[in-house]
């Protein structure tokens, strides 16, 4: 497997089902990932608060995905939050509001946690693993 990691206020959309796109130290922020099973296209934000003025980046993802295949309907949707909900409450709003003017579906979100949470997301099966500080691993999703 290839780990691809992904900064601070960027994305990466995959089609390599080698590849395990990965965040770490999430601080504040928001990642989002984005899975097609048919397509086996996945994705990764790590949102930035700074960013959330305006598009979050959410818009970006979602059209990188379908450039490469994914499709509206199948796009399985995920947002984790590391900070407490009212720490993280624009982003995780302006993240939403995103979502729903694309007019895609959220299925799971996960808040709160430690500033030093990770999430990995592995493209060749769209499971998707959130690690808390001095905790296991668990999974989000598993298609």
């Amino acid at each position: 497997m290839r780990l691809i990691t992904i900064q601070l206020g960027e994305f990466q959309v995959s089609t390599d089902t080698d590849a395990v796109l990965a965040t770490d130290s999430l601080g504040s922020c928001i990642a989002v990932t984005i899975y097609d099973p048919d397509a086996q296209v996945g994705g990764l934000l790590h949102a930035q608060l700074s960013e959330i003025c305006g598009d979050p980046g959410v818009s970006k993802l979602i059209d990188e995905a379908y450039q490469r295949g994914g499709k509206k309907d199948r796009l399985i949707v995920t947002i984790t939050a590391a900070g407490q909900p009212a720490g993280c409450k624009k982003n995780y709003l302006a993240i939403r509001k995103s979502l729903w003017k694309l007019g895609v579906i959220l299925q799971r979100e996960t808040m709160g946690g430690s500033a030093d949470d990770s999430v990995r997301l592995e493209v060749a099966t769209g499971r998707c693993w959130v690690h808390e500080l001095d905790k296991i691993w668990h999974g989000l999703i598993l298609t």
